[in-house]
């Protein structure tokens, strides 16, 4: 049987590991790192320990970032009136990139799924509130994905924030319902904007 170097083998196993990467593609990224120079392979580990390193998330919206407050949370430009809360921090890139939301953000970090032992004490729901609750904000946004678990999550933020004098919206069905933001392009994603709905 043919085996190749351990540390083939071993980056080829730590590849396929990858969301997306089954093992052929795993070992066609790990050929493609030995044809290359050392200088890109370098650089390549470099970036990856400079992710860890180096970001964390904001204290206040919860998105990933390298400074805390994070970009977006103290721009001058966003308007602070409007929170959009989304599943993931790949969700606010996406909604970013339709050029079309100007307000700020609030990362769950997941969707509720009490048969996944996901409840609302392991996300940033009461993060949330908190926010709600200090003032200024005039509409919350509920821009998870239309899943089961997306729907149940808005539904509980609704409850959550009712009694906040806040108007909450939801992103409009331009969506495919079991889709996911990150997937979505930016026409989509700016027609589900305009067309969020009160819930």
């Amino acid at each position: 049987m043919y085996t190749t170097a351990e540390p083939v083998e071993r980056l080829i196993e730590e590849f396929s590991k990858l969301p997306g990467i089954g093992p052929k593609t795993a070992s066609r990224l790990t050929y493609w790192l030995l044809r290359s120079s050392k200088e890109q392979a370098e650089s390549l580990a470099d970036a990856i320990r400079e992710l860890k390193e180096k970001t964390t998330l904001c204290s206040e919206c919860f998105n990933i970032t390298d400074v805390d407050p994070c970009r977006i949370c103290s721009s001058e430009s966003r308007d602070r009136s409007v929170i959009c809360v989304v599943e993931e921090p790949l969700d606010v890139r996406a909604i970013e990139n339709t050029n079309e939301y100007k307000g700020l953000y609030h990362v769950l970090h997941g969707l509720l799924s009490p048969l996944d032992g996901i409840t609302p004490d392991k996300l940033k729901l009461q993060e949330l509130k908190d926010r709600v609750a200090r003032g200024g904000v005039k509409e919350v946004i509920i821009a998870t994905n239309p899943t089961l678990e997306g729907s149940n999550t808005a539904f509980y933020i609704a409850r959550l924030l009712k009694n906040l004098n806040v108007k909450i919206t939801r992103l409009a069905y331009g969506l495919p319902v079991g889709g996911d933001l990150e997937y979505a392009d930016e026409v989509t994603l700016s027609r589900a904007l305009q067309g969020r709905q009160s819930i």
